[in-house]
């Protein structure tokens, strides 16, 4: 029996992408046996048993940043990790793994190198992260997928991001499907539909700015489906309690839903929400997260630059920016329709999972 290993983990714009691919592979090869690698204590250990993938854990060994007596332990912590990636290669017979980015990943790919199995990686930011760019120097060119045309990576394919069929094949144009997924929600038919949601982790600078302006939006006509992240919606949702149209929820399940359901989207500009935003045809003001190494705001820019979607500064996000920015936008259907057209234009690619396990095959085949 072949075996893929997927690595990957920590936030749904790895976990989402890795699923993708796995369910592609599985769908191909009924007979193949594709496991997951992430860490006991990342969001992998509750999204990935629950798609039905079993999931093999290893320590999350962060690379210290400062001298610290953890920066002594970690070479001690990261060997014993690539040991067990190799264990789990030769127990199970692992043919080639599949990394998408996280902290499971370099050792994982280090492991696959000793090994010398075939290692395919798929970057999902416009800035690829520290893993992924080793990933990219320890395997051959044309194994490495990118998801935005201006990612630099070695080697490197465009193949766009991995994304459920529920949101490739999503037709925003089918009012009958609309009003399911609105009723679904909760929603009603007749009021424009804000989503805001601040991605898996939640997002506290959009949060507090709707929390200020929660009452605006009911009296703009405007619906609200606000998607807080869990343990984050306490205070809106006490806020909003009296508040027919403001709807607070930690989490939606199946995103595809939302999308349906939404005229505007408040986001994070992750790699995986720009990138379902845009092949859904959903405009969409992105708040890029103001830590990390830029890459959001960097995920963000060719839809920006094509009129599919606005930017603000996390910074800059303020109750001001809901009433005087976002309210008039979700009321306008003519700029509305014209933003959706030009993230459509955009073309992004809506086979990357098939990209990816047609990677992963030519990878086998030698």
């Amino acid at each position: 029996m072949t075996s893929i290993l997927l690595a990957g983990g920590g936030t749904t714009g790895h976990i989402s992408p890795m699923l993708a691919i796995g369910r592609e592979l599985r769908e191909r090869h009924p007979d193949w046996d594709i496991v997951a690698l992430g860490t006991p204590d990342g969001l992998e250990a509750e999204i990935v048993p629950r798609t039905g993938f079993e999931l093999l854990t290893i320590d999350k060994v962060p690379m210290p940043r400062s001298i610290s007596p953890a920066l002594l332990k970690f070479p001690g912590r990261f060997s014993g990790n690539i040991s067990e990636v190799k264990r789990i290669i030769s127990s199970r017979s692992v043919a080639a793994v599949v990394g998408v980015g996280g902290y499971v990943c370099p050792p994982a790919f280090l492991a696959a190198r000793s090994a010398k199995i075939p290692l395919i990686v798929h970057e999902a930011n416009a800035k690829p992260g520290m893993a992924n760019r080793l990933g990219a120097r320890l395997t051959k060119p044309g194994r490495v997928g990118i998801t935005f045309p201006d990612t630099k990576l070695p080697g490197s394919t465009l193949v766009g991001m991995p994304m459920p069929t529920e949101i490739t094949d999503l037709d925003r144009s089918d009012a009958t499907q609309r009003s399911a997924y609105r009723n679904d929600l909760g929603l009603r038919d007749d009021r424009p539909v804000l989503v805001v949601t601040g991605g898996s982790s939640g997002a506290q600078r959009i949060n507090d700015a709707f929390l200020a302006a929660a009452t605006a939006c009911q009296d703009a006509g405007v619906q609200v489906l606000h998607i807080t992240g869990a343990g984050k919606g306490d205070a809106l949702r006490e806020a909003t309690a009296d508040l027919a149209d403001y709807h607070v929820v930690d989490y939606v399940d199946g995103m595809h839903r939302a999308y349906g359901a939404a005229d505007l989207l408040v986001a994070r500009s992750g790699a995986a929400t720009v990138s379902e935003a845009t092949v859904a045809g959903v405009p969409a003001v992105y708040v890029p997260l103001a830590i990390g190494n830029g890459e959001q705001r960097l995920n963000a820019a060719g839809s920006v630059r094509a009129g599919a979607s606005l930017m603000v500064d996390n910074a800059d996000f303020t109750a001001a920016t809901v009433t005087d920015t976002i309210l008039p936008l979700v009321t306008d259907t003519d700029r509305l329709e014209q933003m959706s057209r030009a993230g459509e234009d955009l073309n992004y690619p809506t086979d990357a999972a098939a990209r990816m396990a047609d990677i992963v095959t030519r990878a086998l085949e030698g």
